[in-house]
């Protein structure tokens, strides 16, 4: 047999309504929760017990569903009344200066100040932020080094190969190990047994920099000549 039909009034008995009002107001949360992610709908719900406890739920934050909810019914309500419009820009205003206060804080915890009122969780995440961050900053300059270094490659074999055809231009096949194969000693670049060897270029690590010379000195990387 199915289940009677249940009459919806107020339960009398304390203990049965305190049951019932944490299975439902349960039940509630969850069927809000789906429905925003569901649907892709922003969601806010509160509900206060009878006792004045408070229980919500909100898709992002409770604030911002409110504030877009106050938003909302004034542009439905006086659509043309000039009170009413100079109050949404008041608050567009207010809202906008929040938003850039809590940017400009932002900013100045990452350039390290203003961090006397940041909990051992909040610097954590500020370190997590900037490590990320300064990983990025590290990959993209690897990545333009090494595009530098091909390119550099590139022109190199470039002018290996140039200076081997005139080597065989001025002296046809003649050892490349005799008395004028210094003739193609240019900016470091020479011919050896194997003409044919490439130039190679590579990013190296930088040498350990002495705390005693000047920071201008310091060098980032060096390149090599193979």
């Amino acid at each position: 047999m199915g289940r009677g039909k249940i009459v919806i009034r107020r339960i009398d008995n304390s203990t049965s309504r305190q049951v019932t009002f944490s299975k439902r107001r349960n039940g509630l949360l969850k069927k809000a929760k789906e429905l925003a992610i569901l649907c892709d709908a922003e969601v806010g719900v509160m509900i206060f017990s009878s006792t004045g406890k408070l229980y919500d739920f909100s898709s992002t934050s409770m604030k911002s569903v409110i504030e877009r909810y106050n938003k909302t019914k004034d542009e439905h309500q006086q659509p043309g009344n000039p009170t009413s419009e100079v109050k949404f820009w008041q608050r567009e205003a207010a809202i906008l200066r929040q938003q850039l206060q809590n940017l400009q804080e932002n900013h100045r915890q990452i350039m390290g100040e203003e961090l006397s009122g940041l909990s051992i969780k909040d610097l954590q995440n500020l370190e997590s932020q900037l490590e990320m961050s300064l990983r990025g900053v590290r990959m993209k300059k690897d990545k333009i080094l090494m595009d530098e270094i091909q390119e550099l490659n590139r022109k190199g074999n470039l002018i290996h190969q140039e200076n081997v055809e005139l080597y065989k231009k001025v002296y046809g096949t003649r050892d490349v190990n005799g008395a004028n194969k210094d003739f193609l000693l240019t900016n470091d670049l020479s011919i050896g047994e194997d003409s044919r060897v490439p130039v190679h270029l590579q990013l190296s690590q930088p040498q350990q920099q002495n705390y005693e010379t000047p920071a201008r000195a310091t060098n980032l990387g060096r390149l090599q000549l193979h």
